[in-house]
């Protein structure tokens, strides 16, 4: 059973291995509302996941400790089982899906764990974990629907109370739902009149299907830059307690949480992947009711892939108007390059790229296509170089 005591019990057992995050104050994510970060990104091994690992481990038998343990994950519950079973000189491996990023990989080897990749997401390797735990006798430690991992994630919920007592909402992202499953149940037996708002990616909203339905379901497919919580189906008990104590679950697509990756970057100097950025992009683009609140965005992670993240940052400039590519259809004559480029200079834009291309089977036999690609400061700044091009006489291809 889960109880808050076994959540101070996790609060008092993790003293000495975890750091206590403080809170960031972040007023210009949602301008109208007093928006706090709780940034877990900068916990040990980069993710919350620590904590509900740390102290499943430390509640094993000594048997139990002595046959070693298995788990699976999409990368950040795997470091913090490698980190707190190597801590405890226990035998560890972890069943990662083979699309992992690398970087998590090569961390759950650094802090001591055996990997085993697996073809498919992350519910492929929790099938693979459960059949060597059957196989070998192992214990395994599931990445959120435990109730002494839910416990672990618990302690964020006391902390929250303690560094803001006068709190009105957390914003917490959901994968499989140990995290807010934890948090929701230590703050609302605390305080019941704070709200508990839960994020998933538009491209996999198990819980929140689930949850509509009334009974936990199972997707076929999921598909979201945020892979810590590509999650095709919810636990029972994180189930049983999303239910019970979460007041509302919301979606943000992959744009929107490429943009919130992109403004803790500038904003904040903080490193967020997908999974830890939903609950900032939730609270930037108003999915949840916060207007004149005060309000915690966790930003549960910052396990991102180096590789993905300048592709990340794209999508987040486009999204934010910060970014534009745009194509004009021209007479193909002397000067009209330099017309429309002394134009956009006028609006105070930056050409980096352009592409200007005679041919095409859709054109006139005297036009052209003109691509341009350009900094830009946001979509008022967008408007206004295509109402000036447009009153040029200059006809803007769109798409």
């Amino acid at each position: 059973m889960l109880t808050l005591d076994k959540i101070y019990q996790a609060s008092f057992a993790l003293k000495t291995v975890i750091r206590r995050t403080d809170l960031i104050s972040a007023p210009n994510i949602n301008p109208e509302s007093h928006i706090y970060l709780k940034p877990e990104n900068l916990q040990i091994t980069g993710s919350f996941k620590v904590r509900g690992a740390c102290f499943k481990i430390s509640q094993l038998t000594e048997e139990e400790k002595a046959k070693g343990v298995v788990a699976c994950s999409a990368g950040n519950h795997a470091q913090g089982v490698a980190l707190a079973a190597t801590t405890h000189g226990i035998k560890s491996l972890i069943c990662l899906p083979d699309n992992a990023p690398i970087s998590k990989i090569e961390a759950t080897k650094w802090y001591g764990a055996d990997v085993c990749l697996v073809e498919g997401v992350y519910d492929d390797a929790y099938q693979k974990a459960l059949k060597l735990r059957d196989e070998k006798g192992y214990t395994f430690v599931h990445p959120f629907d435990d109730e002494d991992v839910i416990a672990g994630q618990g302690t964020i919920g006391l902390e929250l109370l303690e560094q803001l007592p006068e709190l009105d909402a957390v914003i917490v992202p959901i994968g499989g739902g140990g995290l807010i499953s934890g948090v929701a149940f230590a703050i609302k037996h605390l305080n019941p009149n704070v709200k508990i708002y839960g994020v998933q990616a538009s491209g996999a909203p198990s819980m929140l299907n689930s949850i509509e339905h009334n009974k936990i379901e199972r997707m076929g497919f999921v598909r979201t830059i945020a892979d810590g919580i590509a999650v095709k189906e919810p636990g029972e008990h994180t189930f049983e307690y999303c239910r019970k104590y979460v007041d509302e679950i919301v979606t943000v697509n992959d744009d929107e949480i490429s943009t919130a990756i992109l403004a803790l970057i500038e904003q904040h100097k903080l490193i967020a992947e997908g999974a830890g950025a939903v609950a900032v992009a939730a609270a930037m683009f108003n999915k949840v009711p916060i207007k004149g609140k005060k309000a915690i965005c966790l930003v549960s992670g910052g396990n991102i892939d180096v590789t993905i993240l300048s592709r990340v940052i794209g999508r987040g400039l486009q999204k934010s108007g910060r970014s534009y590519t745009m194509t004009i259809e021209l007479v193909d004559k002397p000067g009209q390059l330099q017309h429309v480029s002394e134009i956009i200079a006028r609006t105070g834009a930056n050409v980096v790229s352009v592409h200007h291309e005679r041919v095409s089977h859709t054109a006139d036999i005297n036009g052209c296509y003109l691509r341009l690609e350009m900094e830009t400061r946001n979509q008022e700044h967008i408007d206004q170089i295509q109402y000036t091009l447009t009153a040029a006489g200059y006809k803007i291809i769109p798409g």
